[in-house]
């Protein structure tokens, strides 16, 4: 069996920044384990899997250890190569996940991900949190799946050196830590070695909860963020009560073929 398989750079407008994803176009699913270990294989954050029904799209995201819920950059990377790579005409996007329905379209020279927005609480920074970033955590929130941690500064987040072992024991998919930006809204680094990666370059996904703790605390609804991995991502981020939308670039970097 031969698939198709497109690397694209997310949240991006230029190769080697933002975050690669890998995208295969299927004509039926393969079983499980074959999705997973081809997602081993590739060793990206993410890898996206879309079949074409009738009126949507069925969309899944594998990384290299675990199938996840949602995922950002793998679905805009998905819509990109939609677009630019296989013709389609249509400017919206209509998939099916395992979280419900999303959307991804074409607005100016950006893709905008419409996605479910998460609900946070505050909760009591847990030790073994604070023993893993080491830093002067200021609140902790718990999300759908992550922690949410704010730090006192842009140059506090940037300084975390995370004791991943640790990470990996909390009861959640991962840790958000953010603070206001010094040229944007807000600035954050996801830590997600609970699913096989330490740190992701620029999470889609992690925004759906920032943005509701970003409005509270800043008092309005659009924003501008980054992701201050090495590689780094920008992305506009516009919180409409239950949904938000995540907006950002992408670049095709290869196309492949897979033999099975």
């Amino acid at each position: 069996m031969k698939l198709d398989i497109y690397q694209v750079d997310a949240f991006t407008n230029q190769q080697f920044g933002g975050n690669p994803a890998a995208v295969i176009p299927m004509e039926e699913w393969l079983p499980d384990e074959m999705l997973q270990n081809i997602a081993m294989e590739n060793n990206l954050s993410e890898t996206a899997y879309f079949l074409t029904k009738e009126d949507h799209y069925d969309l899944r995201w594998f990384t290299p250890a675990a199938e996840v819920d949602l995922c950002g950059h793998a679905t805009l990377a998905t819509a990109h190569v939609l677009w630019e790579e296989m013709g389609l005409k249509q400017a919206d996007i209509p998939f099916h996940s395992r979280s419900g329905r999303l959307g991804v379209k074409k607005e100016g020279g950006f893709y905008t991900l419409d996605f479910p927005t998460d609900y946070i609480i505050q909760i009591e920074t847990p030790a073994l949190l604070r023993e893993a970033l080491q830093a002067n955590i200021l609140e902790t929130y718990r999300g759908r799946e992550d922690y949410l941690v704010l730090l006192e500064s842009q140059s506090a987040v940037e300084q975390l050196s995370p004791d991943f072992k640790l990470l990996k024991t909390l009861n959640a998919r991962g840790v958000l830590a953010t603070a206001a930006g010094r040229e944007v809204d807000f600035i954050s680094r996801c830590f997600f070695p609970a699913v096989g990666i330490d740190e992701d370059p620029v999470t889609g996904s992690a925004h759906t909860t920032l943005a509701p703790f970003w409005a509270k605390n800043l008092g309005k609804n659009e924003f501008t963020a980054r992701q201050l991995s090495r590689r780094g991502g920008f992305l506009n981020v516009r919180l409409e009560g239950e949904r938000t939308a995540i907006s950002g670039q992408a670049t095709t970097y290869m196309k492949g073929v897979i033999f099975i």
